[in-house]
C-alpha cells in the first residue's frame, strides 16, 4: 500500500497531502452515514499518533468541526516532533483551536498534546460524553505490541466502554486499521482496540479481513481515495477478498436460457451415506438440487438406500452401492461407481460415508484416482484419504476440490499439531499448489486456495453456519455450481470460478437465514432454503422469466 501511495503521487497530479485529505473525507462520510447526516451538536474525541495516521485524524477533525461537531484532538507526543503532511494538518488544528470558541469564523476545535501516561490520565478523567471517538493512533506500520501510553489508551477504552448490547457508547472509528494490530498478520500481536467501524483505504489489508484480527475491525469500509485501480491490479497480490460481483458474474454466466433443460443444467453424482448415517447424504443431495443443477443422483450403500430415498427431495434420484458388513460402501462398488460417474458432470464424495474400513478407503481412493469428472471431496471422503496421498494430483481437465474443516485439514497434513494452522493462508496455499488442487479451508472467513497460489477470502457467513450438516450442504452447493458450469460451454477456469461463487452464495444464504431465524435456531436445511433469496438478491433479472 505504501508503494501504491508513492506511485499515485509520482504518476498523477495527486499530492500526498491530497491523499491524506481524501482519506479523512472517507472517514467523515462513514461517520456522517452512521448518524444519518445529523452531526451538528455532536462531540468527538480524535486520538492521534504523531505519524500519518494521526495526520488523517487531524484532517478528519477539521471536517467534523465544519459539520458542527465539537472535535477534541489529542496528539500523543509533541507538535514539534511531527513531520510532513501530518505536521501540516496538526498545525491547522492547533491554529484553529486557539480561535475564540464558537466564533463566527470557525466552529470549536480542541487541541492538546499528551506526552506521557500521566498527561493521558488527566485527559481520560475529563468526562465529556463523546458521541464519537476516532482511533488515529497507528496505521499499517505497526509491527510490535503497543506499550506505554498507547497501551494505557487501549486499556482505558476497553474498560470504559459498556457491553456490546449497549447502544449508549460512543461510536469508535479506526482509521485504516484498529491500533495495536499488525496489518500483515491475522493474529493480534498485543493489546488492540476493538472498533465499531474501520475505514481502510484503496484495498483491505490482511488484518482487516482475516480472523481473529478481523473481528476487531467492526464494520469494514473500503474507501477509494484516488489511487488508480491499475496500480492495485499491478501490485502482484496473491491474496484476495471475494466480492458480491464475483458471485453475480457466475450467476449471469450460467443463467437459464429459454431453451435450457435439465441436462443443460448439469448432473451431480453424490456418493455418500452409510448404514445409520444417511442424513449427510440427504443434506448434500438436496443442496445440490436446490443450487440449480438439473439432475442429482445419490449413490449410497444398499442398506442405506431406503432411508435416503424416504428422506430426500422427490426430485433427487437414488441408487445402491455394494457395501461392507458394516454397511459402508465397499471396493466392490468401484466399477458401478465409474459407470454412474460417466453420466455425471461432477462427483461429490464423502458425507456420512464412514472411513473406518480399509475397503471403503480403497473405494474412495480409486474413485478419485480414476475420475473422469471434477470431484468434490468432503468429510469422510477426506478422512479416507488422510494423510493425503502424494500421487493424487488435480488437473485442469478433472480438478479436485477438497473442503476440510480445521480438524480434517490437520489429518490431511498428517499431523495433530494445531500450530500447523497458525497461518491458514500459507498452509492452504502450500497444500493447494503442492497437490495442484482447489482447497476450501472452512472456518470463520473460509479460504479458497487455488493451484496457482492465489488465495481467496470469503466475507459471507456467520457463526450460525457452525451447525451439524452445514458442511454437507456446502458440498452440495459447490458440486451443483460446478455441474452447471461444466454442462455449459465455459473454459477450464470454471471450477475455481464456480467454487468462489458457491462459497459466497452459500454464506449469503446463511446470512439471510440468520436474519430470518437468528443464528442460534438456524439449521443446515435453512441454508438450502435461503438459496433462492440469495439468487434473487444477486441476479434478479436472471431469475425471473
Amino acid at each position: 500500500m505504501r508503494e501504491i501511495d508513492r506511485l499515485t503521487v509520482q504518476n498523477s497530479e495527486t499530492t500526498s497531502l491530497q491523499l491524506m485529505q481524501a482519506a479523512a473525507h472517507a472517514c467523515f462520510q462513514a461517520i456522517n452515514s452512521h448518524f444519518a447526516g445529523e452531526l451538528a451538536g455532536k462531540k468527538a474525541q480524535i486520538l492521534c499518533g504523531p505519524g500519518n495516521n494521526g495526520g488523517d485524524g487531524a484532517a478528519l477533525a477539521q471536517e467534523l468541526a465544519q459539520a458542527g461537531v465539537h472535535a477534541d484532538v489529542v496528539l500523543f507526543g509533541n507538535f514539534e516532533d511531527t513531520r510532513g503532511d501530518a505536521r501540516t494538518n496538526f498545525e491547522i488544528v492547533r491554529q484553529l483551536s486557539s480561535a475564540k470558541a464558537g466564533s463566527a469564523d470557525h466552529p470549536s476545535l480542541g487541541f492538546v498534546e499528551c506526552d506521557g501516561v500521566s498527561a493521558w490520565q488527566k485527559v481520560a478523567q475529563q468526562e465529556r460524553d463523546y458521541h464519537i471517538i476516532v482511533d488515529a493512533l497507528f496505521g499499517t506500520g505497526l509491527s510490535r505490541p503497543l506499550q506505554g501510553v498507547f497501551a494505557e489508551v487501549v486499556k482505558h477504552l476497553k474498560t470504559s466502554r459498556k457491553p456490546r448490547a449497549s447502544y449508549s457508547d460512543p461510536l469508535l472509528v479506526s482509521i485504516d486499521i484498529p491500533s495495536g494490530l499488525n496489518a500483515d498478520s491475522a493474529k493480534p500481536i498485543g493489546p488492540s482496540l476493538h472498533a465499531d467501524v474501520t475505514v481502510t483505504f484503496t484495498a483491505p489489508k490482511p488484518a482487516n479481513v482475516l480472523p481473529p484480527a478481523s473481528h476487531l475491525n467492526g464494520k469494514l469500509v473500503v474507501a477509494d481515495i484516488g489511487s488508480p485501480s491499475a496500480l492495485v491490479d499491478d501490485a502482484g497480490s496473491s491474496l484476495f477478498v471475494i466480492e458480491e460481483n464475483d458471485a453475480r458474474r457466475w450467476l449471469k454466466a450460467t443463467r437459464y436460457t429459454p431453451d435450457s433443460f435439465k441436462n443443460s443444467h448439469g448432473h451431480v453424482l453424490v456418493i455418500a451415506g452409510s448404514r445409520g448415517y444417511t442424513g449427510a447424504a440427504v443434506l448434500c443431495g438436496n443442496a445440490a438440487m436446490r443450487s440449480g443443477t438439473g439432475l442429482v443422483t445419490i449413490a449410497t450403500p444398499v442398506s442405506a438406500q431406503s432411508s435416503v430415498a424416504a428422506s430426500v427431495m422427490s426430485e433427487v434420484m437414488t441408487t445402491a452401492l455394494a457395501e461392507t458388513d458394516r454397511g459402508a460402501v465397499s471396493d466392490e462398488a468401484i466399477e458401478h461407481a465409474r459407470h454412474l460417474a460417466s453420466k455425471a458432470n461432477v462427483i461429490a464424495i464423502g458425507p456420512g460415508l464412514s472411513s473406518s474400513d480399509e475397503r471403503t478407503r480403497r473405494f474412495v481412493y480409486e474413485v478419485v484416482k480414476q475420475r473422469g469428472t471434477p470431484v468434490v471431496i468432503d468429510a469422510d471422503g477426506l478422512n479416507c484419504l488422510a494423510p493425503w496421498p502424494a500421487d493424487l494430483q488435480g488437473s485442469d481437465q478433472f480438478p479436485l476440490i477438497v473442503t476440510p474443516h480445521p480438524g480434517e485439514m490437520l489429518r490431511l497434513l498428517g499431523t495433530t499439531d494445531k500450530s500447523a494452522l497458525d497461518d491458514r493462508v500459507a498452509t492452504a496455499r502450500e497444500f493447494a499448489t503442492r497437490h495442484k488442487l482447489i482447497l476450501v479451508l472452512k472456518g470463520s472467513r473460509s479460504l479458497i486456495a487455488a493451484p496457482d497460489g492465489r488465495v481467496f477470502i470469503n466475507p459471507t457467513g456467520n457463526a450460525g453456519l457452525g451447525t451439524a450438516g452445514a458442511g454437507d450442504t456446502l458440498t452440495g452447493i459447490i458440486a451443483g455450481f460446478i455441474a452447471q458450469s461444466a454442462a455449459g460451454s465455459f473454459d477450464k477456469a470454471d471450477a475455481l470460478f464456480s467454487v468462489i461463487a458457491a462459497l459466497y452464495v452459500g454464506g449469503l444464504a446463511g446470512d439471510f437465514a440468520a436474519r430470518d431465524l437468528g443464528m442460534r435456531a438456524m439449521v443446515a436445511s435453512d441454508i438450502r432454503e435461503h438459496l433462492s433469496k440469495a439468487f434473487l438478491t444477486l441476479d434478479p433479472e436472471g431469475e425471473i422469466p
